[in-house]
This record gives structure tokens, sequence and C-alpha cells, in this order.
């Protein structure tokens, strides 16, 4: 079996350990294209199946596919399930056969492939290697495929010469794992544990889990983490998790290096909101649900981070916290607080919330203030033309300015952590357990190795567990009493009517002054009567909600869209259905404004309201907020389009 070398090497990696978390975020940067064409065979081969008595198969890898083509008994003029797409693939392992004769080794891939009506379903293919008389040189045969195909999975580098072997897998990634049990409908953990638990141990991720049992539990338990000893935070539920995660790493005394510590996010609850926008940098198609979770689950198996814009807010009182993703007033916060008492529907909840809020649609009187970016963002496609704002009073744009806690429990892990439940282990890391069900009701492994009148086939690890590996080093124990942090937080009392905990650490807000003093020149000001100002920092506002088709992770960027007073129902209505499809700006409301800013203050002049960051009311008044531009890491996974090869 030849195999073609590719011409340079990949620099991007899903697993190296850095020493630093600066470290880890150069080393998770995403990877320059690859010199090789999409088409360019890696390895190529012939190979049984499983059960024995199956046809035969000739395997050709490419940087974004395998191919399979049948051999015997009778070729196909044409294949069905012939391509086996990369961006498909959450992992692969190598197994072997328990009957002592044979002398085969087999090569199984998990897939994702989309079926008929758009959705996932997940197939293992199992394929054998026996092209050599020993057991020893079709291991070898069959770890080769399996190095390659994770190699390119998890973007490592491939040899330009010499041989494909398992030492160039470095340790698996270690990921703590943030599960909201009672996320979405309360099915966030059935979902986990169903869909993205068997996902990751096919990718050969290990991981931590803890399910939180109340509010700002996470944000509690980042505190106390030893963040040298994990390569990303996860979180398994709705945006209000990683709001907790975030807050609480730039709570540290050493939250300049914290905040770099990779996050990522599952999503299981009822907005989903980054996890669209996440779902679009991979070049997947809009989806929601289990949809949704399956392909933000098959990118964080592929590793890769990106950097991410963070806004401080402050508040009020002077409280500040740190938002990823909005801060509404208006309508859209109306809708996202009122619609809490339906949240056993879901998703829907929102829909029902906007009906009501239509029915009732409210006007505010108030002042939007804010600096405008210096380098205009990315243009939108055409139909996407963006009103600009125009201030209304008389200010002439000048020079902008330079610029006692529980014991943790209900925790799964496949680390030697003390934790009282039973490990999950990844099907192919050492000592798997073999009754491990995957996907929920899905094929058990036994399933996927074993057939009819064939010997069963058990795991064969790709490499024994190295040094600093999680299967040989003891790593700390969690806890939320004796923390990195210090006795005392410093943190403000919260106020009465604020649901949303307070950051006090944090970059300096160099672009803002005090609240309640004049701002600087270069600001533009509107006041009037608004039924709605969103300022937003990614593309989405829920997972099928483009609220700023343009926006990027880390254009350094807040985004603020307003819809003025005067707006019949039936126009705003438009406006959300229009924004489905990120195609609100091309309708030509006369209402709806935009603005890129770096900065900006809201003012409300309405004694009643409600004011939300990323989902979460805080206390109404006057608030202001800076971006920081790639303040935050996220794990995102490999930005494309997933498609068919040319």
């Amino acid at each position: 079996m030849k195999t073609q070398r590719p011409e340079q090497e990949l620099t991007w990696s899903w697993g190296h350990r850095p020493r630093s978390a600066l470290d880890r975020v150069k080393a998770m940067a995403p990877p320059p294209p690859p010199p090789l064409t999409a088409s360019t065979p890696l390895l190529h081969g012939e190979f049984g199946s499983y059960p024995a008595r199956g046809p035969r198969f000739a395997l050709t890898l490419t940087p974004q596919a395998l191919h399979i083509q049948r051999l015997r008994p009778k070729p196909e003029a044409r294949p069905r399930g012939g391509l086996v797409l990369l961006a498909e693939v959450s992992g692969c392992c190598t197994l072997r056969s328990r009957s002592p004769s044979d002398s085969a080794a087999y090569f199984c891939i998990y897939t994702y492939p989309r079926g008929r009506r758009g959705g996932r379903r997940r197939a293992a293919r199992t394929f054998r290697a026996d092209g050599a008389a020993t057991y020893e040189e079709n291991r070898a045969e069959a770890q080769r495929w399996a190095t390659a195909l994770t190699c390119l999975l998890r973007g490592l580098p491939l040899p330009g010469d010499g041989e494909i072997t398992p030492d160039l897998l470095p340790r698996p990634p270690r990921l703590l794992l943030l599960v909201n049990p009672f996320g979405g409908r309360g099915l966030a953990w059935q979902w986990c544990k169903n869909h993205v638990l068997p996902m990751i141990s096919e990718a050969g991720l290990s991981f931590n889990l803890i399910q939180t049992e109340r509010h700002n539990h996470a944000r509690e338990l980042v505190q106390g983490l030893s963040l040298s000893e994990w390569d990303g935070i996860v979180t398994v539920s709705g945006d209000g998790l990683l709001y907790e995660v975030l807050n609480g790493l730039l709570e540290r005394p050493d939250w300049e290096e914290a905040v770099k510590t990779p996050v990522g996010i599952l999503p299981c609850g009822s907005g989903n909101a980054l996890a669209g926008a996440v779902n679009q940098h991979g070049g997947f198609e809009p989806a929601l649900g289990i949809d949704l979770l399956l392909n933000c689950s098959l990118l964080l198996c592929r590793g890769g981070s990106h950097p991410l814009d963070l806004l401080s807010v402050t508040l009020a009182s002077g409280s500040r916290c740190f938002s990823f993703l909005s801060v509404a007033w208006g309508f859209v916060s109306d809708v996202d607080i009122q619609s809490e008492r339906f949240r056993a529907l879901g998703s829907a909840r929102f829909t029902l919330g906007t009906v009501l809020g239509l029915a009732t649609l409210h006007t505010y009187r108030g002042r939007l203030s804010y600096l405008p970016a210096t380098v205009e963002p990315a243009s939108p496609a055409p139909a996407h033309g963006l009103p600009r704002a125009k201030s209304e009073l008389t200010l002439a744009p000048g020079p902008a300015p330079p610029v006692a806690h529980s014991p943790l429990h209900r925790s799964v892990s496949d680390l030697p952590l003390p934790l009282p439940q039973p490990a999950l282990t990844s099907p192919g890391s050492p000592e798997p357990p073999p009754i491990l069900s995957l996907n929920g009701g899905g094929p058990e492994l036994a399933g996927d190795w074993g057939g009819a009148g064939d010997a069963p086939l058990s795991p064969d690890p790709l490499l024994p567990s190295p040094p600093g590996s999680p299967k040989a080093a003891q790593l700390s124990p969690i806890t939320e009493g004796a923390s990195e942090m210090p006795a005392s937080s410093g943190l403000p009392p919260p106020t009465p009517d604020a649901r949303v905990a307070i950051s006090a650490g944090g970059p300096p807000d160099h672009l803002l002054p005090p609240l309640g003093t004049p701002l600087p020149p270069g600001w533009v000001t509107m006041e009037g009567d608004f039924v709605l100002i969103l300022a937003i920092s990614p593309s989405h506002l829920g997972a099928d909600l483009v609220a700023a088709p343009h926006a990027r992770f880390d254009d350094g960027l807040v985004h603020l869209c307003w819809v003025r007073g005067g707006i019949s129902r039936a126009a705003l209505l438009r406006l959300f259905l229009a924004m489905e499809r990120g195609s609100h700006f091309s309708l030509g409301c006369p209402q709806l404004g935009y603005a890129a800013a770096r900065a900006f203050r809201l003012e409300p002049l309405t004694p009643r309201g409600v004011l939300t960051v990323d989902g979460e009311q805080v206390e109404y008044g006057p608030l202001q907020a800076q971006v920081h531009p790639g303040l935050g890491t996220l794990l995102t996974g490999p930005s494309g389009c997933p498609g068919r090869e040319p």
C-alpha cells in the first residue's frame, strides 16, 4: 500500500499541551491553508469488511474525505456511501478480533452523515486489514490509517518523509465539561449522555464532567481550578452557563492568564445564540436542537480556536460584568425575561414571547451614545445593506480618543479524579468499558464490532498511556473551597433587582469616562423613542436569528441595532422573520438603524423597563460598555464550508 506524502506540514494541533494559556492560544490558532488540494491522495489501500464474508473495498484518504470503492464481489457503477467527508467524522479506532486464529486487524471510523431529511445519524464503518500474514503487520497498517485520519481530523502535521506511526499523536486533550441539567426543556443531561459523551469519546478526547447545581455554581467552580491541567472548558447548556464561566475566570487574581483558557459551548439551552454563530463559522447549514448540538460537537472534536471579543458592561451602581453576546433594552429584553415562565417549551418560549410582546408593544424613551468604529466592518452581502446612523444632536464627530460552598458531586470523568461515579472512556483509550452505549439507543460497541457468526472485536489502543497522560498523571482535585482566590473577593453586594453576578476583575475601560460625566469628542448621540436597542458582539441573537450577519468573533466591534418608535406590529414581525435569514437590513425599514462602535452608553429616560446582559436581567438604569478585542478564546473548530470535494 503506497503512501503519498504532503509537501509541507500543518502547524496547528488539538492536543499539544503548551506551558501557558497564551501558548495554548497560539498552539490552537486556526491552521494556514494546506498546500495540498482537496483531492490529493494521502493513503490508498485494499481492505476487507467486517464480517469477513462481506465485500472488499479500495480506500483512498484525502485531506477532506475518505473515498470508499467496492471491489468484490462486483464493483459498483454508482457507489452509495462511497464518500465520507472528514467534516462528518468524529473519530476512529483500531480493533482486534477476540478469536486467537484471526490474524487480521480492524480499522473503525465513526461518522455522522446527514439523512435525506437533513438530520444527522451516527454510523460506524469497520474495515479489515488482512493483507499481511501476521497480526502485527496488519495491526501496523490499521494503525497507520487510524493515525493519518486522526492527524487530519485534529490538524496535526503529517511527516513529509518517514513513517506514519502512532508516535505522531500527542496525549488526548483534557476538557472540563460543565452541564446544566435544567438547560432548555430539562433535557441537557439526557442529550449530553446520549450524544455528547459518546462523540467526544469516539474522538479520543479526555474529559471530566460536572453537573451544576445552582445559579453561579460554574462561576464559583472556575475560580478554584488549576487551569494548567485543562486544555479547555466546555459548557453543555445555553448561553447563561458560559456567561458564568467567563466572568468567573475574570474574577481570578490571575485573570489576564485565566481568561485565555479556551472555552466552548455545546448547545442544550433555549437561545443558543453563540452556538448558532459557531455553527455558521464552521460552514454548516443553519440548524436547531439535536442537529445543532451534533454540528457543534463535531467541530469541538476537530479542535481549533478563535479569539473572542468581550464587552465590559458598567452598570448604574458602578459594578461591572463581561458579556460575550449582547446587551438589550426594550422589545428583545422584554421577550427574553417575560418568556422565562415558558422555559419548559425550550426555544419555542421565544416564539410565544414574541407573539405576546407584539400584542403589548411598548416604546421607551432613551438616549444612545456611541464611539464609531475607526475601521468599517467587513461589508455584508449587497442584500444586507446597513443604514448608517446620524446624530440627531449638534455634536460634530471629532477625533476619537486613543485607543463557603458544598463539595462537588454528580460528576463523570475519564480522568483519575476523586469522583464518586464510574468513569467513562473513549473506545480507543486503554482499558475501555466494552458496554458503553453510544448515542443512547444506538448500536453498542459490541454491535459495531461484532456480527452473527463472527468473533467479536475488542478495542486496540493506538498508544499506551504516555508519561504525563491523564492515565499516568494524577490531576489536582477540583474544589470550590480552597481556591486560588483570596479570602475576600471584594465584590459589591448585589442590588435587589439584579439577577446577574458582577465581575470585579478584568482590564480597564480606557475609552469610557465615568457614568454621569460628559462624553469626549468623537461620540455620536441620539435621543428619542425606541422599541428596542440591541448591542451585539457575534452574528447571532439566537440559534436561528442572525442579527449582525457580517459580525465576526474578533472584529473588535460592538454592533448596535435599534428600532425607533412608530413602527407597526406587522413591520416589526417582518423584521424578525427576515432576521432568520440575516436579511432584515434589506427590507428598507425606516425605523431600523445600525452602527458599528467600539464603545457605547445607554441612558434610559423611561422610569421602568428591563435591561439584559447575555439574556440575564441586570439593574435598570444608565449603563455603558466597551469592547475588549480578543480578550477571550473560543473553541470553534475549523472554519470553512463543509461540502463535497470538487
